[in-house]
């Protein structure tokens, strides 16, 4: 059957088991957009390329299938990028279908041209160009199997216009599969021999790969052997917090107590995680490129293996296949480390308790407060600021995939990864925490979810500044503010305006009676909560860093 390139593709697309993609409407794809009026694809319009891209790595994120988005050539392409580099930073998989000049044109700098293997090409797994439609099978299968083979991420395939347009007569690839390594019986035998034999042995969790019954697997394993579990940066809800094997996350600025376990076990299981510069304190808790305990490193990229800290047992093997082949394994005896398991959660219990800090509404209550309300299904999205410091602290993840957060530290992904969730899980609570500078990165996306009809719930922490920067500026330069001060709109309207609902917050007494409000709403909802500047972070005021550094300067 004879079809154009870009009926081809979409076809593609549904074979590979697509049900949604996201995108911003372009010229240069025009085609695309008309062959997927007619596919059993729902389209999710973005208003900006960078939250098309970042939907689409959050619905990954939620599925572990490829997250598809589309975007028009060069500056759409450009501006989708911070999601592209999230998708490398977080391994996830995602395929970025961008627009391209015809094939004649190519070489002369034409409107929109660009060389997406030059630009994407460090941060993608694969950037590639069709150059016929008969490609587009053989094309589209390869991208969706790089995009999820061995350690999950993004790749970029450029689509010239004049070949979405050309006809050919092709078959049709078969499905995708994921091709991830798994451990042999000498490694299983192996890492079941040093378990058994640890006194504090240590498990830490990230990476890309999972799936909800790894993270069944991980926690039964952990609870039977009693080993305590460590998560790395925004990968909280890998084991529910409330587990007793649960000993915190390797967040940044994480507790001291957490650092110190670290270091001091014999035995240290890395499963998924690179080990990089946040879990490890900037190497200072850990330093390359040996650890002082064993080293147990399970990553599906085998040049990750060694790459930093140099592993006594390397394995290569993807987290869910790793954990699926130890499920067939005896737990292990850890009688003898009961205090050791038992003292990492309690510690972990103890750091839930914030102290109140200065102002009115105070962002340790609001997180206490979901922290009791929101079923456990319910999910939470961030972006990137000190606000996320009292996300990731004073919240509790109780299921696999119910956090959404860029380890890539990409402001402007909560709304986008918001939208995404609702659109895979309607069902289910979906609250956006923002700062007012993060928030205006990506705020716009409101209108899509007011399109949408998603009823999603925004949480807009307004402190007047780039809160982490004017941190940093404070313990450098104390007392020399520049360019971190905001003049904000009255966000309470601004949802108004988008058709939302909209109110403002001013009292932690207040925010409970509010928050039902924004539930109790058929379409999305945004909560501003005001509050006083000098509360940074949970450990410091602002004055107290001023005052810290200034005394620290007069000193030297």
């Amino acid at each position: 059957m004879t079809r154009t390139g870009a009926r081809i593709l979409v076809d593609q697309l549904v074979v590979h088991g697509v049900d949604t993609a996201f995108c911003v409407p372009g010229e240069s794809y025009i085609a695309v957009l008309d062959a997927l009026r007619d596919a059993p694809i729902r389209l999710v319009v973005a208003r900006h390329e960078a939250g098309a891209a970042n939907m689409a790595e959050a619905y990954a994120k939620l599925t572990g299938r490829p997250g598809i988005c589309f975007v028009t050539r060069a500056p759409g392409a450009t501006h989708a990028a911070t999601g592209v580099y999230t998708a490398f930073q977080d391994s996830t998989p995602l395929i970025l279908f961008v627009g391209q000049v015809p094939l004649e044109h190519r070489g002369r700098e034409s409107f929109q041209e660009l060389d997406y293997g030059e630009a994407f090409g460090a941060l993608t797994k694969l950037a590639m160009e069709v150059e016929e439609p008969e490609q587009f099978p053989e094309a589209t299968a390869r991208a969706f199997q790089t995009a999820v083979s061995g350690r999950p991420g993004p790749v970029v395939v450029a689509l010239p216009e004049d070949v979405l347009s050309a006809a050919a007569d092709v078959e049709d690839a078969a499905a995708y599969s994921v091709a991830r390594a798994a451990p042999s019986d000498g490694d299983l035998a192996r890492v079941r021999e040093l378990l058994s034999a640890a006194a504090q042995p240590l498990i830490v969790v990230g990476g890309g790969g999972w799936s909800a019954q790894a993270a069944v697997d991980l926690q039964a394993f952990a609870e039977a052997s009693a080993i305590p579990v460590a998560t790395s940066f925004r990968r909280q809800d890998y084991i529910d917090n409330m587990s007793p094997s649960y000993a915190g996350v390797l967040t940044i600025g994480h507790d001291a107590s957490l650092a110190r376990r670290l270091r001091e076990a014999d035995l240290l299981l890395v499963i998924g995680s690179r080990l990089g510069d946040i879990a490890t304190r900037g190497y200072t808790t850990l330093e390359p490129p040996r650890t002082p305990q064993t080293f147990v490193h399970v990553h599906p990229d085998p040049e990750e293996l060694g790459r930093v800290f140099q592993p006594d047992l390397p394995i290569v093997a993807g987290s869910a296949e790793f954990l699926a082949a130890s499920r067939a394994l005896e737990p292990v005896d850890g009688s003898h480390r009961v205090d050791w398991t038992e003292s990492a959660h309690a510690e972990f219990l103890a750091s839930l308790q914030h102290k109140r800090g200065p102002g009115e509404l105070d962002v340790g209550d609001v997180m206490q407060y979901l922290r009791q309300r929101l079923p456990d299904d319910a999910i939470l999205t961030n972006g990137a600021g000190n606000y996320t410091v009292w996300c990731h602290r004073f919240y509790a993840f109780r299921r696999y995939r119910t956090q959404l957060a860029p380890c890539s530290g990409a402001m402007g992904y909560g709304i986008p990864a918001a939208i995404a969730a609702k659109v895979v899980h309607p069902q289910r609570t979906v609250v956006c925490v923002s700062g007012d500078g993060d928030f205006l990165m990506s705020g716009h996306e409101l209108a899509a979810a007011v399109q949408e009809e998603l009823p999603i719930i925004v949480l807009v922490v307004n402190n007047g500044m780039y809160g982490t920067i004017r941190m940093h500026q404070e313990r450098l330069f104390p007392g020399r503010v520049v360019g971190t001060d905001l003049v904000n709109p009255d966000f309470a309207a601004w949802a108004l305006a988008f058709g939302a609902y909209g109110e403002t917050v001013l009292r932690s007494e207040d925010f409970a009676d509010a928050f039902e409000r924004a539930v109790a709403q058929p379409r999305p909802s945004l909560l501003e909560l005001r509050v006083d500047r000098e509360a940074i972070t949970p450990r410091q005021t602002l004055s107290e860093i001023r005052a810290e550094a200034s005394s620290t300067s007069a000193s030297t």
